[in-house]
């Protein structure tokens, strides 16, 4: 605060120092300035100074404080606060109520405002609109989920157009060109067949594509490529185009046989019953490729449960060339040590260490699914594959028993044909058949998780790493360590489907320059 004079000693002004000025001006008589008057001036400002300094004080605070203690101070009180627990209280009331029947629901938040804008909504009628819209979003977002998840089920299904024309121009070749037709392996290495100073890959499968990626990649990735022999096994439809393929881009220095299903003297009816039920009876045909939709109840399951029971209802587990390993010590009665490989791998390692595994008695040396990092892929016990609400099931196996995979097995077929694995086997399929499915769904895993019971040998699981086909966030860095990638799941490497950052992978084995692989326009993504 400042105190001026003017320079005729005429006026005295009062003003602050924050630029409240002209606060007060006393004028003074012209010539004389009686001590009456002076005392009046002096009281005057005596009383007025303290309530200028007060009101600056209160100025200075509310600028400086951002309006934080000013308001409060001057009577002005932010209601903020008080209004969320006022909304806080009311969105508790309509949480547990009706949603109004003629309640017209906003499409957008855009809408939402104007409508409260036209129509001056209580709040009562506010919370109520932004819960059913809230509900409404909420269930197109599951039906969109739950469409989306049957969509992926058909395309993971179907075969592509592609991997269809290559088996189709495959089989025209077979019969237009005799090299084509040329006998696998040639005869002087027959007697290599049944050889068990070699390494036996057997393979089972009717996609071409994904069977030249599983041969071709063993052969690279091998120190002693030159013993290997792979037995290709496949369906009477598929044969000639499998057996055209690898006559006309043979694997050497390895040496390829292929078979198809009928040309096993082994496989009649009379030594797969069971399997042959499994493949004509209508009700298990109609669970495997009729509507998977209708009459579930998708209110009680949730998108990941929902994955898994399409998963379950994939067509190829009731094919005979899914459930072939069940029966490799009958189908090759002079190999005594075999690794048996899914048509979804890539070989990233020499697999040849595999048969200098002492698997101590056992029959089948495999990665188990119940221990690792991945808590999605490696989480895997009994109680993942069979419904122990079943009374059998409840009485003969334990839920928290480790489950092991499938994909790429070493099998001792000598101690093999010392069990009653393949009698279990068709035990355990004739009951579930009885019980209408309802002892488990999922393919052929679980009665070999049965069969196979006190006959598992744990490998380590560096040797085969599973999820490509359905772990999108796989770790890329483990996947170049492991020695066998496995893309079990709908997301195969050679569908549209397939994840783009593990797909290269598989794609690197891939012969592009093929003729019939460019011709049927199978291209490099």
């Amino acid at each position: 605060m400042q105190l001026h004079f003017s320079p005729s000693m005429r006026s005295l002004t009062i003003s602050s120092s924050n630029g409240f000025s002209a606060l007060m001006k006393i004028k003074v008589a012209a010539r004389h300035i009686s001590y009456r008057t002076l005392f009046h001036t002096i009281l005057i400002l005596a009383f007025l100074l303290p309530f200028v300094f007060i009101l600056t004080a209160l100025v200075t605070l509310e600028d400086c404080l951002g309006r934080r203690l000013g308001p409060r101070l001057l009577g002005r009180v932010d209601d903020s606060g008080r209004l969320v627990r006022d909304f806080y209280k009311i969105l508790n009331e309509v949480k547990t109520g009706e949603i109004p029947p003629d309640l017209n629901l906003p499409d957008s938040f855009d809408q939402l405002v104007a409508d409260m804008k036209n129509n001056q909504y209580d709040a009562n009628t506010f919370a109520f609109m932004l819960r059913g819209m809230m509900e409404k979003f909420e269930r197109e977002i599951r039906e969109s989920k739950f469409a989306e998840l049957m969509n992926k089920h058909f395309a993971a299904s179907s075969i592509p157009k592609g991997i269809h024309c290559l088996s189709l121009r495959l089989t025209d070749e077979y019969s237009s060109n005799a090299h084509a037709r040329k006998q696998l392996p040639p005869p002087e290495l027959l007697p290599l067949l049944s050889d068990n100073s070699y390494h036996h890959f057997i393979l089972s499968t009717d996609n071409i594509l994904a069977a030249s990626v599983v041969v071709t990649s063993t052969v690279q990735s091998s120190l002693n490529p030159e013993k290997i022999v792979f037995h290709v096994i496949t369906d009477k439809k598929t044969y000639a185009g499998m057996h055209s393929w690898f006559a006309l881009n043979p694997a050497n220095p390895a040496i390829v046989e292929v078979k198809g299903v009928h040309q096993f003297e082994w496989l009649t009816r009379e030594n797969i019953p069971v399997l042959e039920a499994v493949e004509n009876q209508n009700g298990i045909r109609n669970y495997y490729h009729g509507n998977h939709v209708a009459g579930a109840n998708l209110s009680d399951t949730n998108p990941r449960k929902f994955a898994s029971k399409l998963q379950a209802r994939s067509p190829k587990y009731i094919s005979l060339l899914n459930h072939l390993r069940i029966y490799l010590p009958e189908l090759f009665p002079n190999l005594d040590k075999v690794v048996f490989l899914d048509d979804d791998v890539v070989i990233q390692r020499d697999l040849s260490p595999l048969w200098e595994i002492d698997l101590q008695g056992k029959v089948n040396g495999a990665v188990e699914t119940c221990r690792g990092d991945d808590e999605w892929v490696m989480s895997k016990h009994f109680r993942n594959y069979f419904n122990f609400s079943h009374p059998l099931i409840a009485k003969n196996l334990d839920p928290d028993e480790c489950a092991w995979a499938y994909g790429m097995n070493i099998f001792d077929l000598r101690a093999w044909r010392k069990t009653n694995i393949r009698e279990t086997y068709h035990s355990w399929l004739r009951e579930n058949l009885k019980s209408n499915l309802t002892m488990w769904k999922l393919g052929t895993l679980p009665p070999a998780l049965i069969a196979f019971k006190g006959h598992v040998h744990p490998i380590d699981p560096s040797w085969h790493m599973l999820g490509l086909g359905y772990q999108n966030n796989t770790n890329v860095e483990h996947v170049k360590k492991a020695a066998v990638i496995h893309y079990n799941g709908q997301s195969k490497p050679w569908l549209q489907i397939g994840f783009e950052h593990l797909r290269p992978f598989w794609t690197k084995y891939v012969n592009y320059s093929n003729d019939f692989v460019r011709n049927c326009h199978i291209l490099e993504s």
